[in-house]
């Protein structure tokens, strides 16, 4: 069945899902009746497709004589919680938007949990809940009423369970207490939070979040962290963009690093993090041997708290532990040094302030949530 969104829409800037009340209209579309959703307990999720949620190849886009995404190739894998990061206008927002066909690209192709943007966009859409950048509602409206004329906009959310739906997600995201109260009067972090629950009104087979923390206190963050755990768990796939280095170590499986406008680094976080190392950490009681067995051998070696760490620029982790075991020493552990996620995030994006311009004398980037819609 269609369900036609009432007169009153959400804003552009959020949605049921975090689209625009427009985008959302677009995309309602003809569901079979085996496929309706008929209550919140009974909600369920299509089964994600082996392989890839979203991918973009060749993605470019360009405002004028500004560069803001170049030839971006970005695979977010199924199940993953993915960390998009990147400095302020390195073109994080705008590849978002791109995935969702709220921009369109330059040049370049989005496939979309296996639809192709924008012909795939009405079979995809319904699956994919978004909050994309500051959540826009109603001012004069309070948050459950907001939500309820989001529900509304829900292809897949039955008449009968919107009321439910709504009460759900208001609790998820730590709102239900303040349901009631005009969003004029919301706090940015409430804002934030009432935009998360428009994301979640349903179970998505993607969930893209940008900057979802602003604004947010540290009972807040961690909240959202929770969030994003339980996501994965349930077999989620979270696209989420951050500033906050730590928070994304600590909850995402996936990384994939913007500098001017490309992916200068993505894959897996821990892959990453000791792709990173050139060094071995060795736990053993024989600290003093091994350190000499290491040196001896041309393989600079110090002692450490934890046992011994081997600079591995001229070997390799191998000849590391040949030449210990040679020498008698009781390895009792072996393990790359892990590079923490700042300093890999500032080796990349190192020398941010240059410019990307598509002529030496063309006009300096501004930041990407600058550009128009």
């Amino acid at each position: 069945m269609t369900i036609d969104p009432p007169a009153l829409s959400p804003k552009p800037g959020v949605g049921a899902g975090g689209l625009s009340g427009v985008r959302r209209r677009a995309v309602t579309h003809d569901v079979r009746a085996d496929e309706q959703v008929n209550s919140v307990a009974g909600m369920t999720m299509a089964q994600a497709p082996a392989g890839l949620a979203a991918r973009t190849r060749d993605l470019r886009k360009v405002y004028g004589r500004t560069v803001a995404v170049n030839h971006v190739d970005l695979d977010v894998p199924v199940g993953s919680v993915l960390g998009m990061l990147g400095p302020n206008g390195s073109g994080k927002t705008t590849t978002i938007r791109m995935l969702l066909g709220l921009v369109t690209p330059t040049a370049g192709t989005v496939e979309l949990l296996g639809h192709p943007l924008p012909d795939g966009a009405a079979a995809a859409l319904p699956d994919v809940g978004a909050l994309v950048e500051s959540p826009g509602f109603h001012p004069f409206l309070s948050g459950r009423e907001n939500l309820l004329r989001c529900a509304a906009a829900e292809p897949r959310l039955a008449t009968g369970a919107m009321a439910g739906a709504v009460d759900v997600a208001l609790e998820r995201v730590g709102l239900a207490a303040a349901a009631g109260r005009r969003y004029r009067g919301y706090s940015l972090g409430m804002k934030q939070r009432l935009g998360l629950a428009a994301a979640l009104l349903l179970p998505r087979r993607l969930v893209v979040l940008d900057e979802p923390t602003n604004g947010l206190d540290p009972a807040g963050t961690r909240e959202v962290r929770a969030v994003i755990a339980d996501l994965h768990d349930a077999g989620t796939t979270v696209l989420v963009s951050s500033h906050l280095l730590a928070e994304v170590e600590a909850t995402c499986t996936h990384v994939a690093v913007l500098h001017r406008g490309s992916v200068v680094a993505q894959g897996g976080l821990r892959e990453l993090l000791e792709a990173g190392s050139t060094g071995l950490l060795v736990t053993t009681p024989d600290v003093t041997v091994a350190v000499n067995a290491l040196r001896d051998n041309r393989i600079p070696a110090r002692a450490t708290p934890e046992g011994v760490y081997a600079d591995l620029t001229a070997t390799t982790a191998p000849e590391v532990v040949a030449n210990l075991v040679r020498a008698e020493v009781a390895v009792h552990e072996v393990r790359r040094q892990r590079t923490g996620l700042e300093d890999l995030f500032a080796r990349l994006t190192e020398n941010d302030t240059v410019h990307h311009r598509l002529s030496d004398d063309g006009p300096a980037d501004v930041l990407d949530e600058e550009f128009p819609r």
